[in-house]
């Protein structure tokens, strides 16, 4: 168990990290969705499915995979994101958010299954 809370804490601090670092360049770029969990969630989905494929010790995988990967990717930050869009009437942003977010997120994990099948 000790692993998994290692990796989520180093995980959720990169996440929020990134979060923070990217706030001004939103607001700045008058971005119509939030840029930063799209990101950290297609990121972390192409490195889970590099893990999943490297067939890691499981210590290892429990830190990375499980401990990193889970604290850094964000599926309730999205939902709520979603949510605030939707309230504040952005269909269309909310559409754009969900599709390719869902949509890339499955393609960045089967792209890093691929990868580290070819260099490993």
């Amino acid at each position: 168990m000790g692993f998994v809370g290692v990796g989520g804490a180093i995980g959720a601090l990169l996440r929020y990290i990134i979060s923070e670092y990217m706030k001004p360049l939103k607001a700045e770029k008058g971005l119509i969705f939030p840029i930063a969990t799209w990101m950290i969630n297609i990121s972390g989905s192409l490195l889970l499915g590099i893990l999943y494929e490297l067939h890691l010790p499981f210590q290892l995988w429990l830190l990375l995979g499980v401990g990193f990967c889970g604290g850094y990717t964000t599926f309730s930050t999205f939902g709520k994101e979603v949510i605030d869009l939707l309230l504040d009437k952005q269909w269309l942003p909310a559409f754009w958010y969900v599709i390719t977010s869902v949509l890339l997120s499955i393609i960045a994990a089967w792209a890093g299954l691929y990868l580290a099948s070819v260099f490993s």
